[in-house]
């Protein structure tokens, strides 16, 4: 069978293929979901160091993990150097008040494959032989300020002379509720070594919280077996090669060591760590639980390797023991892992274009399994969360008005797409849609079903705003659903106008939203605070703001004016196929041309300056414009769509009203553009923009001069410029200023652990990228511009995209040195043959060198450079 064909059959429904996945999530502490503090210290209420002993209350974590899509048992990996305080049982990072720059990953893991129905999949982590320096990491961190680099687990010297092992966990499915798994640990280093491994099968907590009919399931251990039975899915064995002793506990809190009372259980979830190391009666002697682990210590020579094999599967009814030399485990298991494993080169080698290089091929190769294992299980019920749990004691009465106490309604109970398991292991409203872009090439049916998901009445707020993320479910993320939904629909066919008519219907809510909370002043211009932007402006755009007025956001502006266009894209589809959506055409082109033209008459626009700015209006009527050149300004860019003539031919209501427009209403004629294509016929086109051909030219010199926006890697979110002349205002008798930072934030501004104060950012180079072959789509050609700016070398607009999308990609490929920019200066990961070819997908790049920042495996949007591979070597991909 055919990944293809695996797909087919999950879509239909004749084959649950994706009930099972990698959805159990790299972290759960420190998660808003399990936060029952008063004033919402997330971090601090549920910190790394209760993570091994204290049962999560709304999903589960784990190293490698794998769980069915409602999480009702986890299978992870364990680790043990002898060494350790504790066991490996998750990844290790500092949290958000933890770091010098914010939360951060210290341990180095890779997603290096994974097919859409996770028929196969592989995983890499380097465990250091020395102990762990926890402490170490936490204590140097903290002496460290904004201005200094994070201290990392490398700088320790820890992989001094390779002692590290290599640990690559294999799944392959046999079915859809039978995986096969290899757990392959090699020792690197100089010496002899032991390691002690523990594959690790549990039940998720529903029992302890005091909710009716969540009777306690069971497992019972048996060497070289784990059987389980839980009412919701049956019976669950995980088989495993030789006979390795069975440890089992109990998925309950250890009350006794987290705060000296009483716990539900002698066995509690701790108990396997304590056994192994503290040698302590931690484990159930007569083997029954709801967490068990099967114990192998394994030790081998320097260079030496040792492969594990296991078999994890769902019955009706109670599975009988494989027996020894028998094939569940020999040559059926076999077969299973090198079948799935021919198949999944057979589905990326229709997928990636022959003309992509082998480097190009890796890093798309290895995005799409990041996308893939970035699928988690996220369960939250902000009620139930808000009162409590009848088992608990009640949390403080003023958590009823402090977090997402406005958001009762939501209950969420599904795999999601998430920015990054580790550092973001929840879904971010504008992340997602990016990511279903890149996951459509591999999954459309997924994509599209998570971009109804966020529109569902369970998620969607009754008054029409879509959920940013748990931290403020409240907060504003810029408006791209409609965008990645044209984009999905595209990348599918362009067929299943069923998708783009249930989705248009929800937006028409969401835009309603918009137009009457985030334009003050009705004048279609556009607020909304920090916009995903962070600390782009001189201040925090999402406070209170320094002085009594109105920030008017180009960003914001754009935004909409892109979602405008957008929506009138998706109805005039539609349109040509039923023709009750031609008023809603007619409706979104009006008010396109409304948002475009208040950008100049509000005065976003500077017209010596050539560049789009926020202005903050003052009470007085007074206007500052904040002239701080970055991203904010390139944004109005990405509102443009052309009109053919066939289509409007076919469209007579919107054809009249565009022509209505343009003879009586002559401020709006400047955003609405008209050009002859080329050939026989030589159709007419409109051009709807922002920006006239004489104000996309200016903008373009600043975009596209290296001293200002254009970078080695791609395009900078703030001008060079800035670095020595910074922007700065004075209001209320205080002064706000940017400069130009191509790295790590310095300041605190929104968080401070991201920054777009110069860094090269994935998804708005992406739009920039789409808005400049837009572009090049209607001025053909003719229209031919300086690049880079200085250079007296014209190129077309089309040889300014397919060059940009080039130094993008070349943020993730080997340079003629061998060196991948991403890696900047770490010369292990640069050179080392068991580093090198391992790629990260970093939250933002350096502006200059383009070395890797921020979250380390944001695969979500950094994965758009696999849509940019695709599209530069087969434009027939680009939609």
């Amino acid at each position: 069978m055919s990944e293809r064909d695996r797909l087919a059959q999950a879509d239909s429904g004749e084959q649950p293929w994706r009930a099972w996945g990698p959805y159990l999530s790299e972290r759960a502490w420190g998660t808003v979901r399990e936060d029952y503090s008063e004033h919402g210290t997330a971090w601090d209420y549920f910190p790394h160091d209760h993570a091994r002993s204290r049962a999560y209350r709304w999903n589960d974590d784990g190293m490698a993990g794998i769980c069915d899509d409602r999480q009702t048992f986890c299978f992870a990996l364990a680790l043990w150097n002898g060494k350790d305080p504790i066991l490996k049982e998750r990844m290790f990072g500092l949290g958000g008040d933890g770091g010098n720059h914010g939360e951060d990953a210290k341990d180095y893991w890779w997603y290096e494959d994974s097919t859409p129905t996770h028929s196969w999949m592989r995983w890499r982590y380097h465990y250091p032989q020395a102990e762990f320096p926890y402490d170490q990491l936490v204590r140097v961190n903290g002496q460290r300020s904004r201005t200094e680099s994070e201290y990392e687990l490398v700088d320790t010297g820890i992989f001094d002379q390779d002692r590290f092992w290599a640990v690559t966990v294999d799944y392959a499915k046999a079915g859809p509720q039978d995986m096969c798994i290899a757990i392959t640990v090699s020792n690197r280093g100089p010496e002899k070594a032991t390691l002690h491994v523990l594959p690790t099968l549990w039940f998720r907590n529903t029992w302890a919280w005091g909710l009716p009919n969540r009777p306690m399931p069971s497992l019972s251990g048996t060497p070289g077996r784990i059987a389980g039975r839980h009412r919701s899915i049956g019976h669950i064995t995980l088989d495993a090669e030789g006979e390795p002793p069975a440890l089992v506990c109990d998925n309950e809190t250890n009350a006794q060591r987290l705060w000296g009372l009483p716990g539900r259980s002698p066995y509690p979830k701790d108990g396997i760590n304590d056994f192994l190391i503290s040698d302590m009666p931690t484990v159930n002697p007569s083997g029954v639980g709801t967490k068990g682990a099967l114990h192998y210590e394994i030790t081998c020579a320097p260079g030496e390797s040792r492969t594990i094999r296991l078999r994890l599967a769902q019955t009706d009814a109670p599975a009988p023991p494989p027996g020894p030399g028998g094939e569940y485990l020999g040559e059926e298991w076999t077969a299973v892992m090198r079948d799935r494993l021919a198949e999944a080169d057979a589905f990326f080698g229709e997928i990636i274009p022959a003309a992509a290089s082998a480097d190009e091929a890796a890093v798309a190769r290895q995005g799409i399994a990041g996308l893939m294992w970035g699928k988690q299980f996220y369960h939250f019920d902000v009620k139930q969360w808000l009162v409590g749990d009848p088992a608990n004691s009640p949390p403080p009465p003023g958590r009823r008005y402090g977090r997402n106490n406005g958001w009762w309604h939501m209950n969420s109970f599904d795999v999601i797409s998430m920015p990054d398991p580790w550092e973001y292991p929840w879904y971010a409203a504008w992340d997602l849609a990016f990511h279903c872009v890149s996951i459509s090439r591999v999954d459309p049916g997924f994509a599209k079903s998570q971009l109804l998901l966020l529109l569902r009445e369970w998620y969607m707020h009754p008054n029409g705003q879509i959920p940013a993320y748990e931290w403020s479910f409240g907060d504003v993320n810029p408006p791209v659903h409609a965008w990645a939904a044209l984009r999905v629909f595209e990348i599918d066919g362009g067929r299943d106008y069923d998708f783009l008519s249930r989705i248009m219907h929800k937006l028409l809510l969401n835009f309603t939203w918009w137009v009457n909370r985030k334009d003050v002043g009705g004048n279609n211009v556009f607020e909304g605070g920090f916009l995903g932007l962070d600390n782009v402006g001189p201040f925090d755009r999402s406070a209170a703001l320094p002085v009594a007025g109105v920030l008017e956001q180009s960003d914001g502006t754009g935004w909409m004016a892109m979602y405008a266009l957008n929506l009138l894209d998706m109805a005039i589809i539609l349109a040509l196929h039923d023709r009750a959506y031609e008023d809603m055409a007619t409706k979104f082109f009006e008010h396109f041309t409304y948002i475009a033209e208040a950008a100049y008459r509000q005065g976003l626009w500077d017209e010596e300056d050539s560049f789009f700015y926020d202005v903050l209006r003052l009470p007085d009527g007074h206007k500052v414009p904040l002239k701080a050149r970055s991203i904010v300004g390139l944004l109005p860019l990405a509102a443009t769509t052309r009109l053919t003539s066939d289509t409007l031919n076919r469209l007579p209501e919107v054809n009249a009203r565009v022509r209505w427009m343009l003879h009586n209403q002559t401020d709006y004629g400047d955003v609405i553009s008209a050009r002859r294509l080329g050939g026989a016929d030589r159709r007419r086109q409109r051009l709807l923009s922002m920006v006239g051909q004489d104000q996309l030219l200016r903008i373009l010199a600043r975009l596209l001069d290296p001293e200002e926006f254009l970078s080695p890697y791609g395009l900078r979110t703030l001008s060079r410029s800035h670095l020595e002349k910074p922007f700065t205002v004075s209001l209320g008798g205080s002064d706000f200023t940017v400069g130009y930072e191509p790295a790590e934030s310095t300041s605190g501004l929104f968080g401070g652990n991201s920054n777009w104060r110069g860094p090269v950012w994935m998804p708005v180079n992406y739009l920039l990228v789409e808005a400049l072959r837009e572009f090049a789509e209607f001025y053909g050609e003719d229209l031919r511009v300086e690049y880079p700016t200085g250079s007296q070398t014209k190129v077309s607009l089309s040889e300014v995209a397919d060059d940009l999308a080039r130094r993008l990609i070349a943020l993730f490929v080997p340079d003629e040195t061998g060196h991948r920019p991403i890696y900047g200066a770490t010369t292990l990961f640069q050179t080392h043959p068991d580093w090198k070819d391992l790629i990260a997908f970093p939250e933002y790049f350096h502006g200059d060198n383009g070395a890797g920042l921020g979250a380390w495996h944001q695969t979500g949007w950094s994965a758009l450079v696999v849509d940019l591979i695709l599209t530069l070597h087969d434009p027939r991909k680009n939609p």
